[in-house]
């Protein structure tokens, strides 16, 4: 038996005090943070098993962590949609169509380019964030903006560590 589209709705309704408005806008915001997320993830954890080079140890710990930290994020922005009364990423495919950020599917990549690149990535996944920050204060939604904050907050750490891995060395490459 199949339910129209207005029954699964309902059954999904989770009570808000938000506008319906900014329930829609927020979650559409934080799902792309989310596809975001879990792109970076990916690519975290890629360049973590394809890491090489006489820094190898440091960097595979390094991206090692710093994917566990952006995975364990997910949860906490999927469960704040639907706090909200929102609905979230429901698969790979529409992780695909929202984020803004390039999958890696090269087979080799020098270790100072994929931290290069993950720092940038990071850059823009923070930009996202403050975006959906921007949303989220606009809907009166304190709640996500201070886990958006402290996801910044994560993320402006990781790129900061990225960005000092890769500095130049008395002119040898990091």
């Amino acid at each position: 038996m199949s339910k129209t589209k207005n029954s699964v709705a309902a059954d999904l309704d989770t009570p808000t005090d938000l506008a319906p408005d900014a329930v829609e806008k927020i979650s559409a915001a934080v799902n792309v943070v989310l596809a975001d997320s879990f792109a970076l993830y990916l690519k975290t954890k890629n360049f973590h098993w394809h890491i090489s080079g006489r820094h190898f140890r440091d960097y595979h710990l390094l991206l090692d962590e710093q994917g566990e930290q952006i995975f364990d994020t997910t949860d906490d922005l999927a469960e704040r949609v639907r706090k909200i009364g929102g609905t979230t990423i429901r698969s790979i495919g529409q992780i695909a169509k929202l984020q803004t950020i390039k999958d890696s599917d090269e087979t080799f990549v020098p270790p100072r380019e994929m931290l290069r690149e993950l720092m940038e990535d990071n850059k823009k996944l923070i930009a996202n964030m403050r975006k959906a920050h921007e949303i989220a204060d606009k809907g009166n939604d304190s709640a996500t903006t201070s886990i958006l904050e402290n996801f910044i907050d994560q993320a402006e750490r990781r790129t900061w560590f990225l960005f000092e891995a890769t500095r130049q060395e008395g002119g040898n490459e990091a």
